[in-house]
């Protein structure tokens, strides 16, 4: 498992006292009409779902009104509870591994800020403790202290650690990184990448690069994790797109959930792209990355 701690329902405090006022206004009125969807549709949105998938949850749930289906507020609450849970993926969550072909390499995308180098960090912690060897490559040469940072990080989980030089070609930091883990039996490959570049090449063409690099080494890559950062909303899905295209993204962590109203997101990056959250960051510390569960995140919405 990615963590030591048991599978938690998440759901922020923010988005879940939305979702809390507006079912007082639904049961408030005792009965379901025009106003109720109108409220429904801006919790919605508001919690950042996003105006296509606010629309596909709707939708079969004003049918079943006009039908007779639905006659009460508690009716259509329960409903939407289910409409939400059933638009959550059964994909599967866990982190991707390949014992028969070591080292397994799992890449890590995303814009700089977002909190990939400390997720990177979090997830070494959790596999050291669970006696797994683990190598960190500092793949992202542009950002000033992205490499010592993630230095840090090694010294703290009990992880090897490999850098180039600062602004040289990440592609070979990541490839570097394989190819030693690969020599000393290294079991994982933690592979952190720019979220900017300082010079003219775009960034996307240079993660491009690093993914073709690290599928040629000693290894296999078997997950490429977007991190997204869950204040930025739906302007993380326009990320999404972007790294999706790049580099054949395999799941999505959803840092600082614990402090946004947009936890939404999660349901259009799932509807939208069809990309599984695998991780939820719910705070600083070393073990406060968690599995994501959809039934528990839903549930934590209609407490």
């Amino acid at each position: 498992d990615v963590v030591d701690v048991a599978d938690v329902g998440v759901a922020s405090e923010r988005t879940r006292s939305l979702f809390a006022k507006a079912f007082a206004t639904l049961r408030g009125k005792g009965k379901i009409d025009a106003s109720s969807w109108d409220e429904l549709e801006e919790t919605l949105l508001r919690a950042d779902i996003g105006i296509g998938v606010t629309t596909s949850l709707l939708e079969p749930l004003r049918r079943q009104a006009k039908e007779g289906l639905l006659t009460t507020p508690d009716e259509l609450i329960v409903a939407l509870r289910e409409q939400m849970t059933a638009q959550l993926s059964p994909n599967d969550r866990s982190l991707a591994t390949d014992s028969s072909k070591g080292p397994n390499v799992w890449l890590f995308v995303g814009v700089n800020g977002v909190g990939k180098t400390t997720t990177i960090g979090k997830i070494a912690t959790a596999q050291c403790q669970a006696g797994k060897s683990v190598l960190l490559a500092a793949g992202d040469t542009f950002r000033a202290a992205a490499a010592e940072q993630l230095e840090i990080w090694a010294q703290r989980s009990g992880a090897n650690f490999v850098r180039g030089a600062e602004g040289g070609d990440p592609a070979s930091v990541i490839f570097d990184g394989i190819q030693s883990a690969s020599a000393k039996g290294i079991e994982l490959v933690l592979g952190d990448t720019a979220g900017r570049l300082q010079n003219k090449s775009n960034l996307m063409e240079e993660l491009k690069k690093v993914r073709r690099v690290a599928d040629k080494a000693e290894g296999t890559v078997n997950e490429v994790l977007l991190v997204i950062d869950a204040t930025t909303g739906q302007n993380g899905l326009s990320q999404a797109r972007e790294f999706t295209a790049a580099t054949q993204v395999t799941g999505v962590v959803l840092t600082k959930l614990d402090g946004s109203a947009k936890g939404g997101i999660v349901f259009a990056i799932e509807t939208e792209l069809g990309i599984p959250v695998k991780l939820v960051g719910l705070g600083e510390g070393a073990h406060d990355l968690v599995p994501f569960n959809p039934s528990e995140f839903v549930s934590a919405l209609f407490e």
